[in-house]
């Protein structure tokens, strides 16, 4: 049987001129007939892997109390642990426990003019009893960006664009964030829905998995599953790359269903993007490119813009509600009880 999501090989970009032109052809084709794929070669070590996935499923083993007292309605920033059932997609409960870090950076100190999204600039909140998950999780964030880079860089010349065409907009200030997230088993939840349907909104997911499956991708007017494949990473287009392609490139809708009774699914997914300031351009795509791009796809309940930071508040705000009722409250309105609890 034919995979419908390919398996590409990071380290053919190195070999010679024609390696590297049958993998940009490959790299193409992927991210604009299915959007996802799994990218092998990548260079991080399988004892690494190992190691995260053992430091995450310790945190979420720690006692819940410890967990909320990093709670993420204490941030801003939209920094720090969620428990399941406490994040929305389209209005519904996403069941996975998660700890979200981004960028370790210092706040931007606020005053008059400054635009709302520059409150997401901050700290993370780490917890007190695993002091080696901040070091590791940093370092994740730092192996993901250098494979991150290099597919950014590979899809401007699969564009047939310069190689450093994405670089004003990230450089300097790359805006990405990570999670570790655990999916209680399907006896523990109050429904099948681990994320719902949704897009990612930066330039592209790097995603880890354990051996447990739920990742699904829309194809063909149907779910296809992304199963784990060991020393793997499983990619997927962003909007951004959708936008700066005239939608040339595939942003693909996909879901997390949640796991069998008596089974819980680790997954460690890192969301590489833009500075918060950049705006992000339309590329000059050759003509034959440029032929087939059909503009980027927009929901009218949730619709796109170019400016970076006004997306990825956006999304937080809708997916936290708690946190945007806390800390947003002249956007979205003043906290509520239940909110502060």
């Amino acid at each position: 049987m034919t995979r419908i999501v390919p398996v590409l090989d990071l380290s053919r970009l190195e070999p010679g001129a024609s390696e590297r032109r049958t993998f940009l052809a490959d790299l193409r084709s992927a991210a604009r007939d299915v959007g996802f794929f799994y990218l092998s070669g990548h260079g991080i070590p399988n004892d690494q892997i190992d190691v995260l996935l053992a430091a995450a499923r310790r945190f979420f083993a720690l006692a819940e109390a410890e967990k909320l007292s990093i709670g993420m309605v204490n941030s801003s920033q939209f920094r720090g642990y969620t428990r399941a059932g406490g994040e929305f997609t389209k209005g519904k409960a996403d069941w996975r426990e998660q700890l979200d870090i981004g960028v370790e950076r210092e706040a931007i100190p606020q005053g008059p003019g400054l635009p709302p999204w520059t409150r997401l600039q901050g700290p993370n909140q780490w917890p007190a009893s695993q002091p080696e998950l901040k070091p590791l999780l940093l370092d994740w964030q730092g192996r993901a960006t250098a494979v991150a880079i290099r597919l950014l860089k590979a899809f401007a010349l699969a564009l047939e664009q310069p190689e450093d065409a994405f670089d004003p907009i990230y450089a300097d200030q790359p805006n990405h964030r990570m999670k570790i997230v655990r999916y209680p088993g399907r006896d523990l939840t109050g429904d099948t829905q681990g994320v719902g349907a949704h897009k990612d909104g930066g330039f592209l997911t790097l995603l880890l998995q354990d051996q447990n499956k739920g990742l699904q991708v829309e194809y063909g007017g149907g779910w296809v599953d992304v199963d784990p494949i060991p020393g793997t990473l499983v990619v997927n287009i962003g909007e951004l790359l959708e936008l700066a392609s005239n939608g040339y490139l595939r942003a693909t809708v996909h879901r997390v269903v949640t796991p069998p009774a008596g089974v819980e699914r680790i997954s460690v997914p890192f969301f590489f993007s833009a500075r918060l300031d950049a705006t992000i351009p339309l590329l000059t795509l050759p003509d034959e490119l440029a032929a087939e791009a059909r503009g980027p796809a927009s929901d009218p309940d949730n619709p796109l813009f170019r400016d970076v930071g006004t997306n990825v508040l956006k999304s937080r705000l809708r997916s936290h509600p708690d946190v945007a009722r806390r800390h947003y409250a002249d956007l979205v309105g003043p906290a509520s009880t239940s909110a502060a609890a």
